[in-house]
């Protein structure tokens, strides 16, 4: 026998010198095989992603699913990698039995992470991919994202857990059983906790409003700064922040404001009973001049619609074809002085109107 053979002999920790060669190699080859798979499919996905930036909503599902793989082969960590080099290389090595059960262990527990982590990636990929695929939807979804990253990581993590479990040898069916009475116990404990969460998902999956949109909620009104897992915080308009829990909102009639197509405006005014009956006439239509005139408006009505104790009195009705309220209130100055103005010119006094209101409403657009 050769003194290599000797040497390819020699045991340590009951392995012989060749299989703990052999181990070492399949280890190093793993450590420098799978960084440049992971390194080569990175470049390639940057250089895809700069191709296609321009067509990327044109993209065929088939693409988004290579998309998605590379994304998550990217994502894979230095830990899982060591473990699969680990893997690899111990599966001719003879252990005690405390190391081997150490091994496998370490090996499923970073496994089931690794799997959990790529799950977060995808759900934070599909999210992406809706915000640039749905038009219009982008402020809604952006205002959801923590609730439904918060559900989703508790089943990811939950699932991931009883899987690793499960692999290890541990039964789980008997502790399912008793993370449901402890979870009734739970529930019962922290029901209002559980309903403010399963609103926020309500409000995640529905989207009656998002993050910019001016609401009134109650007696409260404000704009909506943050959709949580607990609450929902308004800006009032005198700046304070008003916080809501999110199953009082979805108990309350809520009128969200950031959803106006386009506002609705009625005004009066009232002219003397000593008015000339031809000027009278012309009212109208020097009212539905000047609003077709001023930018952002759209002309409804003018009539003279009733006579008061001391005035012939008008009524109005416009658009304000843009929901700000700014526009609307530069339209309604510029329509008030040019009546103020034309009237005086057709020597027509102006009274006090019997009633004064405004009124704003939603309108769809024409």
């Amino acid at each position: 026998m050769s003194s290599l053979d000797k040497l390819w002999q020699i045991e340590f920790l009951n392995n012989d010198a060749r299989s703990w060669a052999i181990a070492l190699v399949t280890l190093l080859v793993t450590l420098i095989v799978l960084p440049v798979v992971r390194s080569f499919v990175s470049a390639r996905r940057r250089h895809w992603a700069e191709q296609e930036k321009s067509a990327a909503h044109l993209r065929a599902p088939a693409h988004h699913a290579i998309d998605l793989t590379t994304l998550l082969i990217e994502q894979t960590g230095p830990v899982f990698i060591w473990s699969i080099a680990v893997y690899l290389a111990s599966r001719d090595l003879t252990f005690s039995p405390k190391v081997e059960r150490f091994l496998t262990i370490g090996i499923v527990m970073v496994f089931w992470i690794q799997v959990g982590l790529w799950a977060m990636t995808s759900v934070r990929y599909a999210i992406d991919l809706r915000r640039k695929t749905s038009a219009g939807l982008d402020a809604l979804l952006s205002s959801s994202i923590d609730v439904i990253l918060f559900v989703a990581g508790l089943v990811i993590w939950a699932m991931v857990l009883l899987l690793a479990l499960d692999n290890l040898g541990v039964a789980i069916k008997p502790l399912l059983a008793g993370l449901g009475i402890g979870g009734i116990a739970v529930a019962l404990a922290v029901q209002t906790v559980l309903s403010d969460l399963l609103a926020s998902l309500s409000i995640a999956l529905d989207k009656p409003f998002g993050i910019g949109d001016f609401l009134t909620v109650g007696e409260s009104q404000g704009t909506v700064e943050h959709i949580g897992v607990k609450s929902t915080r308004l800006r009032s308009l005198s700046g304070e922040q008003i916080i809501m829990s999110n199953t009082d909102i979805l108990k309350s009639r809520v009128r969200n404001y950031g959803r106006m197509r386009e506002r609705r405006a009625l005004f009066q005014f009232g002219v003397s009973y000593d008015t000339e009956p031809a000027a009278l006439a012309a009212i109208a239509g020097v009212v539905r001049q000047i609003i077709e005139t001023t930018p952002d408006t759209r002309f409804d009505r003018c009539h003279f619609l009733a006579y008061g104790p001391n005035t012939l009195q008008f009524e109005v009705v416009f658009y304000a074809t843009k929901p700000d309220f700014n526009t609307y209130a530069d339209a309604q100055q510029k329509i008030n002085l040019e009546i103020f103005e034309r009237l005086r010119e057709m020597k027509v006094s102006l009274t006090p109107p019997s009633r004064t209101s405004v009124y704003f409403e939603n309108a769809p657009s024409n």
